[in-house]
């Protein structure tokens, strides 16, 4: 009952509400990173959500759009800037997605809406994670985010969606409030991390031709609009 009717019932009110009340403070953020990243304060990022729809996810850019002499924009590392960082770390980058929440594309608490090439690499199993809509937050992100081994991460998002409840719901969302103000492990893990399938080709367990298919199979899913 809970998972099918009332959480979504839950999400659109709470969504609606905290745009409201968070106006005047995501408009101050908007036009202050609006100068300080010297362009567009939004960043858009096709992922996919419930039953592996492709929506736009909205957030706060956190890089700036440095290029090299070829034109090719340079390392993550060296486009994210401190207060980029800031925005990580305090995980407000993550407030426009409440834009995503009230459009019915994302959820308050489910798994983290992964990339799409991240996505071609999971097991059938693994993918299960996309049964529900994707969340602002998760167990996964309240157990260690970036620092979690990517199977484990997975692991816990198939953990969480076994068990939905409001009562599971309302102690992530009181964990993830609790590290954004107290700070903790979660909160300090901004790092980009490696894909999904660099990760599994570093560790032995796919092959080059593997990767490459792969990789191709996400770009042409990716050429679908959205």
């Amino acid at each position: 009952m809970y998972e099918r009717y009332i959480k979504r019932c839950l999400d659109l009110l709470l969504a609606l509400l905290a745009l409201v009340m968070l106006s005047p403070f995501l408009l101050a953020v908007t036009l202050v990173s609006a100068v300080k990243l010297k362009g567009n304060p939004f960043f858009l990022q096709v992922r996919p959500g419930k039953d592996e729809r492709l929506f736009k996810m909205i957030k706060f850019r956190s890089m700036t759009n440095e290029r090299d002499e070829n034109g090719e924009l340079l390392p993550d590392e060296q486009r994210l800037t401190p207060y980029g960082h800031a925005l990580r770390a305090t995980s407000v980058d993550e407030l426009p997605e409440l834009v995503n929440i009230l459009l019915g594309q994302m959820s308050f608490v489910g798994p983290r809406p992964q990339l799409v090439r991240d996505m071609v690499f999971m097991t059938p199993e693994e993918r299960r994670r996309h049964t529900v809509r994707p969340g602002l937050t998760g167990l996964a992100q309240v157990s260690g985010r970036n620092a979690l081994r990517w199977e484990n991460k997975l692991a816990l998002d198939l953990e969480y969606i076994s068990g939905i409840s409001f009562r599971t719901d309302v102690k992530l969302l009181f964990r993830t409030a609790k590290i954004i103000l107290f700070g903790g492990e979660s909160s300090n893990e901004t790092e980009v991390t490696d894909d999904y399938g660099d990760y599994l080709l570093r560790q032995g367990r796919i092959t080059e031709a593997e990767y490459r298919q792969k990789r191709e199979q996400a770009r042409k899913l990716l050429e679908v609009k959205v």
